[in-house]
C-alpha cells in the first residue's frame, strides 16, 4: 500500500465509532447514520457524541470525543460547519485516526468555504489523522467482520459477499442514496462505498490505492465529477485494470470547455476528448450513464472474462433472438457458426421446427429438457466464447425449472465463459430470477441490455490482452528549441512563424520540407533552381489557418517562369490584405506521393497535454478522422492511434497501393510527444499536412503552426 493509501483501515477497517454530532431527533441526519450503524450490525463499539444529550439510540452518549472510554478509530462528524473545526480538533486530540466529515458549505460553495477547507485540511495533518470529505454521504463495508454502514442512505447495501464485489467511489453525496438502493434491486453487491466529496484529504486516487490489492474488491466503479490529479490517476489505473476491472461515469461532458478554433488540433478536440483518450489509454471503460454502469458490472462483477468476442444466443422466441443478434452485432461482438459437431448434437436435441444455427431457436415449446442439453452443447463449442440466454416465459413451462436447467448446464461446463440471460414475461418468473441471481448468473429485462453487458466483458477482455507498451526516449536538441520559444514569448509574440516552428519541429527529429523565406521573384526562382522543381509558395501569418480556403498558396510551381509570376501574384494579392510587404512569403520544395496526415497536441487545461493523429489536409476539419490520447505516451499508444482511424487502410495499402512508412510514423507521434511534454511554451501545434510515404526519408512536415502559452 503506497503512503497515500496508509491510514485508510481507521476508515473503512474501523474497531470503534464515534458519531459526533448524534442526534435524538429522528429527521437528523446524525440520527439516521448513527440508526444505520446500529441496524446494519456493526461489530464493534459505537460512541454517540452530543453534549446535550445523555442517551441517543439508546446508547449512552459523550460530550466530546476526548471523553469516549475507549480509543476511536473513525469519527463520522456530523455537526452545523462553523463547529466543525472545534469537532475536527478535538478528535484530533482525542487521537482518532479517521474522520469523515458529513457536514457541508466548504470548498464547494466557493468564497469563505476555500478557506475555511484548507485550515480543515491543515488541522486534519497536524494530527496525522486521514479524513474524508468534507460535504459527503459517508462510508460503507459491508463485510461480515465490519458490517459498517456509516451513511444517512435509507437502502441497505448488498454485500459484496454475497454478489459481486464491488468498490464504488461517488464524488456526489446526493447521487449516492440513488447508487445504493440501485445496486440493491439489481442484486449487487457492494463490498466498500465511498461518498468522497470536497476530495479534501482522500481522493479517489487513493482508494484506487486502498483497494487495488484488496482481495474483498474485485471490481471498481467511480462517479466523478472532476479529477484532482490526472496524472496519477493514468498511472494507478493503468496498472489496476490489468488486475480488476474499473467502470467509470464521468459527470460534465458538455462542460469539459471547447477550444477555439485558432488551429486544426483545437477545433476537433471536442468538449470532453481528453477524458474518453486518458480511460482509453488506462483500459478505464466509460459508462455513460449510472444506469449502464451497473448493466455492466453485473456481467463483468458475477461472470468469467470471455476468451472473445463470439457470442452464442440460445432463446425459446425468435423475436426476441434477432434483437439480441443485432444488439451483439451493433456492440461489436459476433455471432459465428456453431462447430459441425455442435450442430449434429444439437440436431438430436431439437424438434424439427427449431433451429440449431446461431441463434439457437429451441422453439416455445422449450422447458427445462431441452434447456440444459442445448446449453451443454453450446458452452462445450470451441467457437463460442459466451452465451446469452433467453427465455420468454410462456403459462405452461415452469420458469423455475428453466433456471435450475441453465444453473445446471452452467456448472457442469465448469463456468469457464461468461452466461447472460434474459427472462422476459411474467409467469413464474421471480423465483427463476431469484434462482439464477442467487447462483452469479445475470439477469437482464431486456436482449439488448443482456448484450450490453456481454460487451462490456469482451471490452474488458480487449484491454487485458493490450501489450502495456513502453517509454521511447529519443536525442533531440531540446535548447535549440527552448530557446526558439523563448525568444517569442519574451517578444510576447503568441505564436512562431514558419521557419521558427521548422527549427523547433527539426530539433526534436521531425523532419521538415526545405524552406526559405523569399522577398522577389529572383529568390523565388533561385530557391527552386537551388532545392529542384517543382516548389509552393505560401503566406507566413498566423491568420491564415486554411491557406487554401484563404488563396495564399500557390502550388507545383515547376519552372522559373511559373515561379516569378506566381510571386508576383501572391504579392499582390498580400499587399492588398496587409500592406506593402507585411506578410512574409515561403518558398518551399514541393513533396511529391504519399498520404496526407495530421498530427497535432495541445494543452488541456486540466489534463495537460493531449496528442493527436489523423488523416490530413484541407478536409481534415470536415472527415474528423482523427484518434487523441493524454500525453506522455508509450509506443503502444502511438501505434494504436494511428491504426484506430477510419482511413488506416488507406495509410496501410489498398487496391494494390504500396502501404506507408507506418512505424517511421509512429516515431514522429512519439516526437511531438517528448516535444509537448517537455517544452511547457507550446500551448498547441498543427503539423498539417505531413506527407508520409513508403520510407522514412521520403516523408516530410510541410506545414506546422505553433502557438504559445504566454504568462500574464
Amino acid at each position: 500500500m503506497t503512503i497515500a493509501a496508509a491510514g485508510l483501515d481507521a476508515i473503512f477497517r474501523p474497531r470503534t465509532i464515534a458519531v459526533v454530532g448524534a442526534s435524538r431527533d429522528r429527521t437528523a441526519i446524525g440520527h439516521e447514520i448513527l440508526h444505520n450503524l446500529i441496524e446494519y450490525g456493526f461489530t464493534g463499539s459505537i460512541f454517540p457524541v452530543n453534549p446535550r444529550a445523555s442517551a441517543v439510540h439508546s446508547l449512552k452518549c459523550y460530550p466530546d470525543p476526548g471523553s469516549v472510554p475507549d480509543p476511536v478509530d473513525l469519527a463520522v462528524i456530523v455537526v452545523p460547519r462553523d463547529v466543525v473545526p472545534a469537532a475536527v480538533d478535538a478528535c484530533g486530540r482525542a487521537g482518532v485516526k479517521g474522520v469523515v466529515v458529513i457536514t457541508a458549505g466548504f470548498k464547494e460553495v466557493g468564497g469563505e468555504g476555500v478557506r475555511r477547507e484548507a485550515e480543515l485540511l491543515a488541522m486534519v495533518r497536524r494530527y496525522g489523522m486521514r479524513m474524508i470529505g468534507p460535504n459527503c454521504m459517508g462510508v460503507v463495508n459491508t463485510h461480515p467482520d465490519i458490517r459498517m454502514n456509516a451513511t444517512f442512505a435509507k437502502a441497505m447495501p448488498i454485500s459484496g459477499e454475497q454478489r459481486a464485489k464491488i468498490g464504488f467511489i461517488s464524488q456526489s453525496g446526493a447521487l449516492g442514496e440513488a447508487i445504493l438502493a440501485d445496486a440493491r434491486e439489481m442484486s449487487l453487491g457492494i463490498s466498500m462505498f465511498a461518498s468522497t466529496g470536497n476530495k479534501a484529504d482522500i481522493s479517489g486516487n487513493d482508494l484506487l490505492e486502498y483497494w487495488e490489492d484488496d482481495p474483498t474488491v474485485t471490481l471498481i466503479l467511480m462517479y466523478i465529477e472532476s479529477f484532482g490529479n490526472p496524472t496519477k490517476f493514468t498511472r494507478i489505473a493503468r496498472r489496476i485494470t490489468r488486475r480488476k476491472p474499473i467502470l467509470l461515469v464521468k459527470a460534465g461532458r458538455s462542460a469539459s470547455g471547447a477550444r477555439a478554433a485558432s488551429t486544426h488540433t483545437g477545433s476537433m478536440a471536442g468538449l470532453d476528448v481528453a477524458v474518453d483518450s486518458l480511460l482509453l489509454q488506462c483500459g478505464v471503460i466509460r459508462s455513460s450513464s449510472i444506469q449502464e454502469m451497473f448493466v455492466q458490472a453485473r456481467t463483468l462483477g458475477k461472470q468469467p472474462v470471455p476468451a472473445g468476442a463470439r457470442v452464442c444466443v440460445v432463446s425459446n422466441a425468435g423475436g426476441p433472438a434477432i434483437l439480441a443478434a443485432d444488439a451483439c452485432e451493433s456492440l461489436g461482438l459476433t455471432l459465428p457458426p456453431l462447430s459441425p459437431a455442435s450442430l449434429t448434437a444439437l440436431k438430436g436435441v431439437l424438434p424439427p421446427e427449431g433451429t440449431p444455427a446461431n441463434p439457437i431457436d429451441l422453439i416455445a415449446s422449450a422447458g427445462p429438457d431441452r434447456y440444459a442439453p442445448a446449453l451443454r452443447i453450446a458452452l462445450a463449442d470451441p467457437d463460442i466464447d459466451a452465451l446469452l440466454v433467453i427465455f420468454v416465459s410462456p403459462i405452461m413451462i415452469d420458469a423455475h425449472a428453466v433456471a435450475r436447467a441453465i444453473v445446471s448446464a452452467v456448472k457442469d461446463a465448469g463456468g469457464g465463459k461468461p452466461v447472460v440471460t434474459c427472462f422476459m414475461g411474467k409467469v413464474g418468473w421471480q423465483e427463476g430470477i431469484r434462482e439464477l441471481e442467487g447462483n452469479g448468473i445475470p439477469v437482464y429485462r431486456f436482449p439488448e441490455v443482456a448484450a450490453e453487458g456481454l460487451a462490456a466483458a469482451a471490452q474488458y477482455r480487449e484491454i487485458l490482452s493490450r501489450p502495456e507498451g513502453r517509454s521511447v526516449i529519443h536525442t533531440v536538441d531540446a535548447a535549440r528549441a527552448s530557446a526558439i520559444l523563448d525568444g517569442a514569448a519574451d517578444a510576447r509574440r503568441e505564436g512562431l512563424d514558419m521557419l521558427e516552428s521548422r527549427d523547433v519541429l527539426e530539433a526534436y527529429g521531425i523532419p521538415c520540407a526545405a524552406m526559405r523565406r523569399v522577398a522577389s521573384p529572383a529568390e523565388a526562382i533561385a530557391f527552386g533552381l537551388e532545392v529542384g522543381y517543382p516548389i509552393v509558395l505560401k503566406a507566413d501569418a498566423p491568420q491564415f489557418v486554411h491557406k487554401t480556403e484563404h488563396k495564399v498558396l500557390r502550388l507545383d510551381l515547376r519552372n522559373g517562369d511559373e515561379a516569378g509570376a506566381a510571386f508576383r501574384d501572391l504579392r499582390g494579392a498580400l499587399d492588398a490584405v496587409g500592406g506593402p510587404s507585411v506578410i512574409p512569403i515561403v518558398a518551399q520544395k514541393m513533396i511529391h506521393g504519399g498520404k496526407e496526415v495530421i498530427l497535432g497536441a495541445f494543452q488541456d487545461p486540466q489534463f495537460g497535454p493531449v496528442g493527436m493523429f489523423g488523416m490530413g489536409g484541407i478536409y481534415v476539419e470536415v472527415l474528423k478522422d482523427v484518434a487523441f490520447r493524454v500525453l506522455p505516451i508509450t509506443d503502444c499508444d502511438a501505434a494504436a492511434m494511428i491504426r484506430g482511424i477510419r482511413g488506416y487502410p488507406l495509410l496501410a495499402g489498398v487496391r494494390g497501393e504500396a502501404p506507408v512508412d507506418v512505424a517511421s510514423m509512429e516515431q514522429m507521434l512519439l516526437r511531438l510527444s517528448q516535444m509537448m511534454t517537455g517544452q511547457t511554451r507550446i500551448d498547441s501545434i498543427d503539423i498539417n499536412p505531413f506527407i508520409v510515404s513508403g520510407t522514412a526519408e521520403a516523408s516530410a512536415a510541410v506545414d506546422a503552426r505553433i502557438r504559445l502559452r504566454l504568462a500574464p
